[in-house]
């Protein structure tokens, strides 16, 4: 049985045009599968974002090298999100053959709005659920259930009692699984209708994970009371002795066989915390002693072994899609904070079996962006999964609330594990606080003058090589995209160097109500980074120590009471290096960073890779002609053999995979 990838493939035989014109207002050619293949097939996509843009990249990458005979060995893909072409350049429509992909051609008997919001990789099981169903034309609550059923696996009829529900919510979370607003609202519906249901928080728990573990942790202090003395009856009118954040039923059923298989998973990767119990001993030393707390040594030792050989078990392969890799950075963050705590009970075999499953992460993650990195610049920029893609996500958000006004924090050189010690700091500052998080990619190389132009410009590296060595720029970059968006200069505001005593600096310059967007650079990461000693850990302690003095909660309560919509993020991220030597290379270098160095000819860099064998030749995927990356080794540095030093500009998964998180407010 043919794929939905199948029915587009088909018109990409090597060969057949040099130019093909795509109408793709859906997106499927950015389906990370199918623009491997098309690679494959000699094929390079462009997507057609304005004449200038376009121009620019088409004639200096192609048209000047055919109009002089030279072969690119590709052919061109020009894809634009219309149906309509009219607002390609004449000479293009005349020279290429024309196509048309949609979402209503592939699924002609679905609602075509319902299926619009799913994300493309759920494209493939709802195409065979068609075809093996052979369904009818569907109205939209039924081609909800529909998809409910057949892509997410829910039947909100099949869900009866307090376990079912518990259930799914947890299958759903833990996996990250992401859901349209408007299958949500369904399911909400339908459950909401059944009695058994009515008093549960679904509104908050079922779209939001975090707001799903907070109402689970709630219940596991009177389920303990109540495996404490059976003779208790837990029921909902003893909430108010708990003083419960969450509404709902207090009694809930983890001590369910399938429920239970969750919960061990839940305590080890910290989504749940273990509670002290003045009644512990008399506890049953059963599956529920990982959530109660003990001898702290022993729960790290615990946590750290079975953490370890679990995301060794989950570890992405090659195959996998970015967002799988997305899940597995904040794993992997938080193992990172479990080994840098003071007392982690960590053995010597332990701290070896944690570099080798290191070095196997490094392995794996490396081989997966040399076959997949270059698919995820072109992808769709809602949900955002580049940094270039950010702008233009807010943009989408700016469009649909056309009185907002957002705040773009950028920590400039936070890494997820950093990350989780400033969350975990700001929760306690700002219990209103409700995250909502994700992760972008950087650009590689991950260094500031590639990584935070590209953000902060809305493009990839490519179209700012004038200036793709220093940040100069960055202010007209800025402003130059949000004129794009039709917003005026009075509107828009760039402020870096932030990070101290500064904040009525942000207050005098965002008063103007005029103000609608503003980008903030937080540099204090970044100046902590290139002055640590103590590696890994002493970055976690000295962030730590800086977000206790409270400079990022009262800049978010600061833009909160100024009315922004608040997000965070970086530009790259930093991982802990140990010296391999400094190339002798003279001037030679156009950028001589610690775990990358840049040359603008292939002879100079393959002089240098001559002398570190292991360093990789990173390709020119979104980057200038005359940009060429040698990048470092596994967790090396080009710097004196053996020092240590905590640094950027590789290709880990810490530097690459970056935080984004939105910042709301509880019941809002």
């Amino acid at each position: 049985m043919d794929s939905w990838k199948d029915q587009i493939l088909r018109e990409f035989a090597p060969d057949v045009a040099r130019l093909t014109l795509v109408a793709d207002p859906d997106g499927l050619l950015l389906e990370t599968d199918i623009l491997d293949e098309v690679r494959k097939r000699g094929y390079e996509l462009i997507s057609f974002e304005d004449q200038v843009s376009f121009r620019y990249f088409y004639e200096s990458k192609f048209r000047s090298l055919w109009d002089a005979g030279q072969s690119t060995d590709l052919s061109v893909i020009l894809r634009y999100e219309g149906q309509d072409p009219g607002n390609l350049p004449y000479d293009l429509l005349q020279a290429g053959r024309k196509l048309a992909f949609s979402l209503g051609d592939l699924f002609p008997n679905l609602s075509y709005p319902v299926i619009a919001e799913l994300d493309r990789s759920h494209l493939g099981a709802l195409y065979d659920a068609q075809q093996q169903q052979n369904a009818d034309v569907l109205g939209v609550n039924v081609t909800k259930d529909f998809i409910l059923r057949h892509v997410f696996g829910v039947d909100p009829e099949l869900i009866k009692q307090p376990h079912d529900l518990l259930l799914m919510l947890l299958s759903r979370h833990y996996g990250n699984q992401r859901v349209p607003i408007t299958l949500d609202e369904r399911l909400i519906q339908v459950l909401q209708s059944k009695e058994v249901f009515r008093d549960w928080p679904l509104r908050e728990i079922l779209p939001d994970r975090n707001s799903f573990f907070s109402f689970l942790q709630e219940r596991w202090l009177p389920f303990l009371d109540g495996l404490a003395d059976p003779k208790i009856k837990v029921v909902r009118e003893a909430a108010c002795a708990y003083a419960l954040e969450y509404a709902g039923p207090l009694d809930v059923p983890f001590e369910h066989d399938n429920v239970r298989i969750y919960v061990d998973n839940l305590f080890l990767e910290g989504l749940l915390k273990p509670v002290s119990h003045e009644r512990a001993n008399e506890l049953p030393k059963t599956w529920i002693s990982i959530g109660v707390e003990a001898d702290p040594v022993e729960n790290h030792r615990r946590r750290l072994k079975g953490f370890m050989k679990k995301l060794e078990e989950e570890m992405p392969q090659n195959d996998a899609r970015h967002q799988d890799w997305s899940a597995f950075a904040f794993r992997w963050a938080e193992l990172m904070l479990l080994m840098s705590e003071p007392m982690t009970g960590a053995s010597p075999n332990m701290l070896e079996e944690f570099q080798n499953l290191q070095q196997l992460v490094d392995n794996s993650f490396r081989t997966w962006c040399e076959k997949n990195y270059a698919g995820l610049y072109n992808q769709p920029p809602v949900p955002p999964v580049m940094v270039h893609h950010i702008p233009k996500a807010l943009a989408r958000q700016m469009s649909e609330l056309r009185q907002s006004k957002i705040a773009l924090i950028v920590v400039d050189g936070l890494s997820i594990d950093q990350w989780l010690v400033l969350r975990d700091v700001l929760s306690k500052q700002i219990p209103e606080l409700r995250l909502r998080e994700s992760a972008v990619y950087a650009w590689i190389p991950t260094i500031t003058s590639v990584s935070r132009q590209a953000l902060f410009s809305g493009r990839m590296p490519f179209y700012f090589s004038k200036s793709i060595y220093i940040t100069d720029r960055e202010p007209n970059l800025w402003l130059q995209f949000w004129l794009d968006q039709e917003l005026s200069q009075l509107e828009v505001v760039y402020i870096k160097g932030l990070g101290d005593d500064d904040v009525s600096k942000v207050h005098e310059m965002l008063s103007d109500p005029r103000t609608r967007i503003a980008g903030l650079i937080v540099d204090k990461v970044d100046k902590i980074m290139h002055g640590i000693e103590l590696g890994t850990a002493g970055m976690h302690n000295q962030i730590r120590q800086w977000a206790m003095q409270g400079y990022l909660a009262g800049l978010i309560d600061l833009l909160r009471n100024l009315g922004f919509g608040i997000w965070l993020t970086s530009d790259h991220g930093n991982i802990q290096a140990l010296g391999c030597g400094r190339p002798s290379e003279g001037a030679i270098a156009e950028t001589r960073g610690e775990r990358v160095r840049i040359y603008s000819s292939e002879i100079l860099r393959d002089s240098v890779k001559q002398k570190f064998p292991d360093a990789m030749e990173w390709p020119l995927h979104g980057l200038p002609d005359n940009f060429l990356p040698l990048l470092a080794s596994g967790r090396s540095a080009f710097i004196k053999e053996g020092k240590q030093i905590v640094g950027h500009g590789g290709i880990s998964l810490e530097e690459v995979i970056i935080p984004l998180v939105e910042i709301g407010w509880k019941n809002t």
